[in-house]
């Protein structure tokens, strides 16, 4: 369904960071700078990228906007959450864990990256 998500960022580079630790940990490679200055993680699903506002102003996060991003399994999870909190993210919403979901019970860690985005690695429980 979707083709990239973009998130916004002030620093860049200390994003770069964060991002190839969390994104590492679930198995892909360190995103790639372009000559614009922003940086983008490519899969075969889809990219995730980061860039500075272009409209100059500063980046925010979106209130009640959380970005996912699947992990192999519960320990996948939890690795993208550590590594997370070793790089400069916060935690936030309950601690890593199982919950209920609509179809089927989820495990979840959630986590605000250095500019406050709100992100989680999300298992689906078999």
């Amino acid at each position: 369904m979707f083709s990239h998500i973009m998130v916004g960022a002030d620093d860049v580079e200390k994003a770069k960071v964060f991002y190839d630790a969390i994104l590492g940990a679930l198995g892909h490679k360190p995103g790639v700078i372009d000559d614009k200055g922003r940086c983008f993680y490519f899969t075969r699903e889809g990219i995730f990228s980061i860039s500075k506002p272009i409209d100059g102003k500063a980046a925010s996060h979106g209130n009640g906007s959380t970005i996912g991003f699947a992990a192999a399994d519960p320990d996948a999870a939890d690795k993208w959450h550590a590594a997370g909190l070793a790089n400069g993210g916060t935690t936030c919403e309950d601690p890593p864990g199982v919950r209920e979901g609509v179809k089927g019970d989820l495990y979840l860690a959630y986590l605000r990256d250095p500019s406050g985005n709100k992100i989680c690695a999300l298992h689906r429980m078999g």
